[in-house]
């Protein structure tokens, strides 16, 4: 795939569905008695692999239509044991074991090449606390579950901030005997504790921690999606470098457990306004209206990785073209993501022209207030990394050409002709 510099985008956007809510709108809606109707599904690789998911597990779900489906539910401990693929899909890889916890029988659950090197002993350790009998490979998936349908909740303190992970414990103990509660080194999404309210669950929250006591059953009824912030991201990132760009995305969820990029882009002289808010299905949604400026460095910190991680690979592109040198510190995690992200984004960019040097924990990039080169990079397998080469070919003087670039139907199959429908040459 080869994109061709652009002078500006200009337009109006809808991006699809939040992976997030899809994912968990079907698997709770799967446990949850009745329909749940979901709206605004957003339809990629990895929600298409949660409704397999699901369906394996003895879940009936009607496609109503290419954004909206229904969930016929199970109950809470209904779900039929089995063998579940979960393809490149890590939320449900980690949320479904948390699930099956709680259920009776023998689940194995497993994925890809690049989802079994992701790390599943952080979720295997706190649910066999619980008194779950779990196994991994190594640490990693395939992972089976001895279902006994006999938890306790517990109280638990995340090492890694991980939504995933926080997630996977709260929802085994949606099956357990007594509370669960999480404690968070830093906040993460809380797309789960907003869903788990809407379906009638009893969740307190405190600085820093989140508990839940089991329910008697979950009703969600219907489940709005707002547009993907992960997905609108690409977008925002080439409309504030591209000079001349007016950019309005409209229906994008700006939870601010997942908007800490547009925090950074303001810091370094981004102009971006949010407006028309409002709530759908517990979640923010607003529009966003890119205008582009001269940006200058900004440091980001560990305590802002949760909230963008990520986004980071975009930032590393808008660092390339910010006033100034920028260092990310604290973002590890992203070097067990779909690939070693830090590595990845280094190498693209680096080819582009970029100056960056990677960190163990996150780059440093001296920018230049001028368009890189382009050139050829690859994205590794990995949706965000050839996103970003989608990006900076845009911003670059010269094509840049993306090998590997079919990895975006992972999250956002329409990706490319949406660039192109607001691209002007």
């Amino acid at each position: 795939m080869k994109v061709d510099p652009a002078a500006a985008l200009v337009g109006h956007a809808v991006v699809p569905g939040d992976k997030s809510v899809s994912h968990r709108g079907v698997l709770l809606g799967a446990i949850g008695e009745g329909e749940t109707r979901v709206l605004g599904f957003g339809r990629s690789a990895d929600t298409r692999s949660t409704i397999d998911a699901v369906r394996t597990l003895g879940v009936q779900v009607d496609d109503v239509a290419d954004d909206e489906l229904v969930v016929h539910g199970v109950g809470l401990r209904g779900l039929q044991p089995g063998t579940v693929a979960a393809g490149n899909a890590g939320t449900l890889l980690r949320l479904l074991t948390g699930i099956v916890a709680g259920q009776e029988g023998r689940f194995e659950l497993t994925g890809d090449e690049s989802l079994t090197l992701r790390p599943m002993g952080r979720v295997a350790e706190p649910l066999s606390r619980m008194g779950a009998r779990i196994e991994t490979t190594d640490g990693h998936a395939p992972v089976i579950v001895e279902g006994t349908g006999d938890l306790h909740g517990i109280d638990y303190t995340l090492p890694v901030a991980s939504a995933q992970v926080k997630s996977a414990i709260l929802l085994a103990g949606l099956n357990a005997e007594g509370p669960t509660t999480v404690v968070e080194p830093k906040p993460t999404r809380d797309h789960t504790e907003l869903m788990l309210e809407a379906a009638g669950v009893t969740v307190r929250r405190r600085p820093g921690s989140v508990t839940i006591e089991p329910p008697s059953a979950l009703r969600l009824g219907e489940v709005l999606v707002p547009g993907d912030f992960s997905s609108a991201a690409p977008l925002i990132v080439a409309a504030a470098l591209l000079p001349g760009s007016e950019l309005t995305i409209h229906d994008v969820n700006v939870n601010p457990r997942r908007t800490g990029l547009l925090d950074v882009l303001e810091r370094m002289g981004a102009h971006i306004t949010v407006f028309n808010r409002r709530r759908a299905g517990g979640e923010l949604v607003a529009d966003l209206e890119i205008r582009s400026v001269p940006l200058t460095a900004a440091d980001v910190g560990a305590d802002e990785v949760p909230a963008m991680v990520d986004e980071l690979p975009l930032l590393a592109l808008v660092a390339a073209h910010a006033r100034g040198t920028t260092v990310v510190r604290g973002a590890e995690e992203l070097r067990v993501k779909e690939s070693d992200r830090i590595a990845a984004v280094a190498d693209a960019l680096h080819a582009l022209g970029a100056r960056i040097k990677p960190r163990d924990d996150g780059w440093e990039v001296t920018g230049v207030p001028a368009r890189l080169r382009g050139g050829r990079m690859d994205a590794v397998g990995d949706h965000r990394i050839a996103m970003l080469g989608a990006v900076a070919g845009l911003a670059s003087r010269e094509p840049v050409e993306i090998g590997g670039a079919e990895a975006v139907s992972v999250s956002f199959p329409g990706f490319f002709d949406l660039l192109e429908s607001v691209a002007r040459r």
